[in-house]
C-alpha cells in the first residue's frame, strides 16, 4: 500500500517546487544563458561567446565595486559573528523582563531596511543628531561629511548592516546557548575561570558550529549589499559612485540607459560563483571542526 502511494510526498510539495522553479531556478538558468550574449533591454540577444566575461576583466569599475563588496564583508561578517554571539550571553540569563530586551534588540530586525536606511540617514546627515552631538561636545570641530565621502558612506552602510543584523543572529545564538550543558559552566567556577575565560573555554568551543553558520549566512547576505547604499546616498552611492557594491553595479548597467542586460548576467553569474564559493568553504570548515572535535 505504502509503495502504491510514493507519489503523495510529491504532491505536497509539488507547490512549493513549482513556485521555487519558477522564482529561482528559472531566472538563474536564464541569466546563465544571457551571460553569453550581447542582450538589452529593448532588443538583442546574440551569441558573443566569453565576451562579456573578458570585458569583465578590464572593467576597473567592476573591480572598485568587487573591492567595496570584499572591504563590507572583511568588517561586517567578524562583527557579526562576535558581537550578537556578545549579546546573546548578555540576555541568555533568565531575569525578569529579560524578554522585553531581547524584544528591542530584536525590533530593527522586522524593520524595512529602507525605512531603517531612512532614520540613520537624518541621523548621519550634516545637521543630524550624531553631527550635532559630536559638535556639541567638541569631539570634531565641524559635522563629519557621513554621507557625502564615499569611504565613511561606506562604514556608515556597514554600520548599519551590522546594527539591523544583530537581532536576527542573537537569536540564531541563543538558541545554541541553550544547548550548552549548565555542568560546563559549574565545572568551570569550580577551576576558578572568571567570565572572560569561561566565555573563550566553555561557550566559544560549544558554539564554533553555529559561529561558522553565522559567518556563512552573513557573508552571503554582505555580497547581496544594495539597499543601504542606494538608500543612505539618495541613489548616487558617493562622489563619482566611489561606494559601489556589486550588487549596486549590477542593477546600474542591467536597468541603466543602455540596459545591458547580457554584460550585467555575465556579472550576476560571475557574483553567483564566488557566493557559491563562500558556501562551499564554510561547509568544508564545518565538517573539519566536527572532525577535530569528534
Amino acid at each position: 500500500m505504502i509503495g502504491r502511494r510514493w507519489y503523495v510526498p510529491w504532491l505536497f510539495l509539488a507547490p512549493a517546487l513549482l513556485v521555487t522553479a519558477l522564482m529561482t531556478w528559472g531566472p538563474l538558468a536564464n541569466t546563465g544563458v544571457l551571460a553569453f550574449t550581447d542582450a538589452q533591454a529593448l532588443g538583442g540577444g546574440q551569441f558573443t561567446g566569453r565576451a562579456n566575461f573578458t570585458r569583465l576583466a578590464d572593467d576597473t569599475e567592476f573591480f572598485r565595486a568587487l573591492g567595496n563588496t570584499a572591504l563590507y564583508l572583511v568588517v561586517v561578517v567578524p562583527a557579526l559573528v562576535l558581537l550578537p554571539l556578545l549579546l546573546a550571553q548578555l540576555v541568555h540569563a533568565k531575569l525578569p523582563g529579560i524578554g522585553a530586551f531581547r524584544a528591542v534588540f530584536y525590533t530593527p530586525v522586522i524593520a524595512s531596511m529602507v525605512v531603517v536606511g531612512l532614520i540613520w540617514s537624518w541621523l548621519l546627515s550634516s545637521d543630524g543628531l550624531v553631527n550635532a552631538v559630536l559638535v556639541k561636545l567638541r569631539v570634531v570641530a565641524e559635522p563629519l561629511p557621513f554621507l557625502t565621502d564615499a569611504t565613511l558612506l561606506l562604514f556608515s552602510c556597514m554600520l548599519v548592516t551590522v546594527w539591523k543584523g544583530l537581532g536576527y543572529y542573537m537569536v540564531i545564538y541563543l538558541a545554541a546557548l541553550s544547548n550548552v550543558p549548565n555542568e560546563l559552566y559549574e565545572a568551570a567556577r569550580v577551576d576558578g575561570a572568571g567570565a572572560v575565560r569561561r566565555f573563550r573555554s566553555v561557550t566559544v568551543p560549544t558554539v564554533r558550529p553555529t559561529m561558522l553558520l553565522v559567518g556563512t549566512l552573513a557573508a552571503i547576505s554582505a555580497t547581496k549589499v544594495f539597499a543601504e547604499i542606494y538608500v543612505m546616498s539618495s541613489g548616487t552611492a558617493g562622489p563619482g559612485g566611489q561606494a559601489k557594491s556589486i550588487v549596486y553595479y549590477i542593477r546600474e548597467v542591467g536597468l541603466g540607459v543602455d540596459g545591458e542586460i547580457g554584460y550585467a548576467s555575465a556579472m550576476s553569474l560571475t557574483l553567483f560563483v564566488g557566493t557559491l564559493g563562500l558556501s562551499v568553504l564554510a561547509l568544508v570548515l564545518r565538517r573539519r571542526s566536527e572532525r577535530n572535535e569528534a
